[in-house]
């Protein structure tokens, strides 16, 4: 495994972090892993070297959280725990979403209690709140900060405008500002490269991709997708546009250079976003031990600058995706 430093947080966390989006309840989603098979994930993850874990209270309606809090017993010191609150998570308590100070409060509380942990290493926002005032969202996540029961705060997607509104306003107000921006980045969609990826690079923001496979579509040829438990069922696959804008023609070209290097389509996509000089972390979602263990793999794997430019050549601009 290799490291780095995660922003400026002096932590230092592995190049990898193991999303747990699929770690659960196939009740939420059909292929989402049960209890036992995550463990097996998890405790594989650890063998590894991994130690950076991503989760969020809305996956599985907090099973999610639970579970990857009984797989780190015995080892969270040596574990930075993130995890995401803003999705409504009851439908008859309209105070389990959005970003108000009693969300923030209620959430953070209950998602303490599921992952075993009085003080949570990283604590994000999973989007961006039109209801809620800034100031009030950033006064509520520095007093959680003050109060020890988050280390760190983070953001996900949203536009780079209000990204800067939120750094401006902790910085205006002498609060704990944001520290990482996990936002939506990958071979067949690198609209952040615009304005976001420079913002973060500007203020010292640690980046964390989700969906660093566009959701398994530069894991497999194209007309493989849809072959998968995955391709199959789930609804979101097709709401990003990785089919747009040269997607096709870039999902060709991974399967072309890891064929001549004999290693995965995967494993030239996460290459791909670890030679980025920008890109921390990529959070990687797996149901399989083997897949885990080629992502790791992918940290071996040399791209030339011809090879980047190669891949990266047929991308066209696509619409934005993935704040909501």
């Amino acid at each position: 495994m290799k490291y780095t430093t995660l922003g400026e947080t002096g932590m230092e966390v592995s190049r990898l972090c193991l999303g747990c989006m699929s770690f659960g309840s196939s009740d939420w989603r059909e292929w989402v892993l049960e209890e036992e098979q995550s463990h097996e994930i998890i405790d594989r993850a650890i063998d590894l070297g991994i130690n950076f874990f991503d989760t969020a209270n809305m996956y599985s309606y907090g099973e999610s959280e639970r579970i990857l809090g009984d797989a780190l017993e015995g080892h969270r010191e040596e574990s930075v725990v993130a995890t995401k609150g803003y999705f409504q998570m009851r439908e008859d308590d309209p105070f389990s979403g959005g970003l108000s100070r009693k969300a923030i409060e209620q959430e953070l509380n209950a998602s303490r209690e599921r992952l075993g942990m009085e003080t949570i290493d990283l604590y994000q926002i999973h989007r961006w709140d039109d209801e809620t005032p800034i100031e009030t969202t950033m006064r509520a996540l520095d007093d959680a900060v003050r109060r020890e029961k988050v280390r760190y705060l983070g953001a996900s997607s949203m536009w780079a405008h209000q990204f800067a509104e939120t750094l401006h306003a902790s910085d205006r107000l002498g609060l704990d500002r944001f520290v990482t921006m996990q936002n939506h980045y990958n071979l067949v969609y690198r609209e952040e490269e615009r304005e976001m990826l420079p913002l973060c690079e500007n203020e010292n923001v640690g980046v964390l991709p989700w969906s660093p496979l566009a959701r398994g579509y530069l894991t497999r040829p194209h007309e493989d997708v849809d072959a998968t438990t995955r391709g199959e069922t789930e609804e979101h696959l097709y709401d990003h546009p990785y089919r747009d804008g040269g997607g096709p023609t870039i999902n060709e070209r991974v399967a072309e250079l890891a064929d001549e290097k004999g290693v995965t389509m995967a494993q030239i996509s996460l290459a791909w976003l670890l030679h980025k000089d920008r890109v921390d972390a990529p959070i990687i979602g797996t149901t399989s031990v083997e897949h885990l263990e080629q992502a790791v793999e992918a940290l071996e794997i040399s791209l030339s600058s011809s090879d980047l430019e190669w891949l990266e050549e047929p991308y066209e601009p696509v619409p934005v995706s993935g704040h909501s």
